[in-house]
C-alpha cells in the first residue's frame, strides 16, 4: 500500500503550488470550502427538499379541498363564494374555465424541484390531469386541473409551495466565508513575510552582498529563533574571515620584512653568480607571497558596486593585443553588474589570464539574463584531464606537466576565482572547449 501512495502524492506534489504562502492558504481554504460544500449539499438534499415537500402538499390540500368544495355544491353564483374563500383564507386566486384541453407542457427550468414536487403531490392527492407553469412569473404559479366540465386554473405564490429563502442561507454562508478567508489571508502574510525577509537576507549574504538593514528576527519564536541563528552565523563567518585575513597580513608583513633585509644583504655581497641565484630565489618567495595575499583578499570584506563588464573586456583586448594573442568577444544583454568590483575583477583576470597565458586562440561569451551571468572562455591551449579538472581549484595545486612547465605560479589562481564566484552566490567550471583546449565557465547572480 505505501508504493501506491506514495505515487499518489509524488503525483500530488507535482501540481501543488511551490511557495509556502500558497500551500498555507489551501491548508485553510481547503478544509473551509470542504466543509461548507457538505453543508450545503445536506441542505440542498434534505432540509430544501423536505420544506419544498411540505410546503407542496400543504398548496395541493388547500386545492383539494376548493375541489370538493366546487363538487359538493355546486353553486348558481358563479361558485363566487368559493373564488372568495379560495382567496381570503387561502391566499389562492381562482378561475373556473370553460373545459377547454389544457395547453401543451411548457420546457422545464433546469433546477425543477418545485415542478417535480408539486407534481407529485397533485398526482397523489388530486390524480387528475393537470398542466403547470412555474417558468413564466417568477413569483407566481400557474395550476389548472381538468375537472369534470370545467377547468380550475389556480394561481399562487410561488414562497407558498417553495422554500425560496435558501438564497439567504447560502449568502451568509459565502458572505461569513469569504471574511474568514480575508482574515486567515492577512494572518498568514504577517506570519510569511518574516520567513521572505530572512530568504532574502541570506541570499544576500551568501552572495557577498550587505544584508538589508531593516532585518530583524520577528515573527512566531521559531521564525524568531531561525532568524537570530542566523545572525550569529553571520556574525562568526564574519569574524573568522577577519581574523583569517588578519593573521595573513600579518604573516606577509613580518615575510617581507625579512625579504627586504635578504635584499640589503645581497646589496653588499660579493659574487655575482650566487647573487642572482639568491636574487630569484626572493623573487620566487615575494610571488608566493602576493598569491597569498590575493587570497586572502579574495575573502576580505568589500562594499558592492556597479561593474561595467564592456568596459574590462575592453581591457581584455588591450592585453591580448599586447600578448600577442587572438581574442574574441561576445556579449548579450545587461553589461553592469552590481557585484564586489576588485574581487569581480580579480576572478576575470585570474580565468582569462590563465587562458591568454597558455593559448593563442581565446574566445570570450558573456550571456546576461533570466537573473544569472555566464561568461565561457575558450582556448586552444592544451587544456586539463577531465579527471584532474577540480584538482587545479584545490589551493596551491600546479599541474605543469598539463600545461607551461616555464610558467611560474602559486597554484592559487582558480582557487581565488573559484572563491570569488562562490562568495557571490556563483561557481566556476571547467570543461571541453570547441576550440580543442579549455573551457571555463563562470556563473553568478546578476
Amino acid at each position: 500500500m505505501r508504493r501506491p501512495w506514495r505515487r499518489f502524492w509524488r503525483i500530488v506534489s507535482r501540481y501543488m503550488p511551490k511557495q509556502l504562502y500558497a500551500r498555507s492558504l489551501i491548508i485553510v481554504i481547503a478544509p473551509m470550502l470542504l466543509l461548507q460544500s457538505v453543508i450545503a449539499f445536506v441542505f440542498m438534499e434534505r432540509h430544501w427538499q423536505t420544506v419544498t415537500q411540505r410546503l407542496s402538499q400543504a398548496v395541493t390540500r388547500d386545492i383539494s379541498a376548493i375541489i370538493d368544495m366546487i363538487e359538493t355544491y355546486p353553486g348558481n353564483d358563479g361558485y363566487a363564494q368559493v373564488i372568495r374563500i379560495a382567496q381570503e383564507r387561502l391566499a389562492l386566486k381562482i378561475d373556473l374555465l370553460p373545459p377547454d384541453p389544457l395547453p401543451a407542457p411548457g420546457p422545464k427550468p433546469f433546477f425543477s424541484i418545485l415542478d417535480q414536487t408539486l407534481g407529485e403531490e397533485i398526482t397523489r392527492q388530486i390524480n387528475r390531469p393537470f398542466w403547470l407553469d412555474t417558468v413564466g412569473n417568477s413569483n407566481i404559479i400557474e395550476i389548472r386541473i381538468q375537472l369534470e366540465n370545467q377547468v380550475l386554473r389556480v394561481f399562487a405564490r410561488r414562497s407558498q409551495a417553495y422554500a425560496s429563502n435558501t438564497h439567504i442561507f447560502l449568502l451568509w454562508m459565502v458572505g461569513t466565508s469569504l471574511v474568514l478567508i480575508a482574515i486567515a489571508v492577512a494572518f498568514l502574510r504577517n506570519q510569511i513575510r518574516p520567513i521572505l525577509q530572512l530568504a532574502a537576507a541570506a541570499d544576500s549574504f551568501g552572495k557577498g552582498r550587505p544584508t538589508p538593514s531593516d532585518f530583524r528576527p520577528r515573527g512566531a519564536e521559531e521564525i524568531r529563533r531561525a532568524g537570530s541563528a542566523f545572525l550569529l552565523m553571520r556574525e562568526r563567518i564574519e569574524r573568522q574571515i577577519e581574523q583569517r585575513t588578519a593573521m595573513l597580513t600579518g604573516v606577509s608583513h613580518d615575510l617581507r620584512t625579512i625579504l627586504t633585509r635578504f635584499k640589503l644583504q645581497l646589496a653588499v655581497a660579493g659574487s655575482k653568480e650566487d647573487i642572482e641565484a639568491l636574487n630569484q630565489d626572493i623573487e620566487d618567495m615575494r610571488s608566493m607571497l602576493e598569491g597569498y595575499l590575493a587570497f586572502a583578499r579574495g575573502e576580505a570584506a568589500e562594499d558592492p558596486g556597479e561593474f561595467d563588464l564592456a568596459a574590462f573586456f575592453e581591457r581584455a583586448a588591450e592585453e591580448a593585443g599586447l600578448r600577442g594573442c587572438t581574442l574574441k568577444i561576445g556579449t548579450n544583454g545587461n553589461t553592469y553588474l552590481h557585484v564586489r568590483p576588485n574581487a569581480f575583477s580579480r576572478l576575470l583576470n585570474n580565468v582569462i589570464g590563465n587562458a591568454f597565458r597558455y593559448a593563442s586562440n581565446v574566445q570570450i561569451t558573456a550571456r546576461n539574463s533570466n537573473g544569472t551571468l555566464t561568461i565561457t572562455v575558450d582556448d586552444d591551449g592544451p587544456g586539463i584531464p577531465a579527471d584532474m579538472r577540480e584538482d587545479v581549484f584545490k589551493p596551491f595545486v600546479r599541474l605543469d606537466e598539463a600545461r607551461n612547465q616555464d610558467e611560474s605560479g602559486t597554484g592559487l589562481g582558480l582557487s581565488i576565482a573559484r572563491d570569488i564566484a562562490r562568495s557571490h552566490g556563483g561557481d566556476v567550471t571547467l570543461d571541453d572547449s570547441p576550440l580543442g583546449g579549455l573551457r571555463a565557465v563562470i556563473r553568478v547572480p546578476s
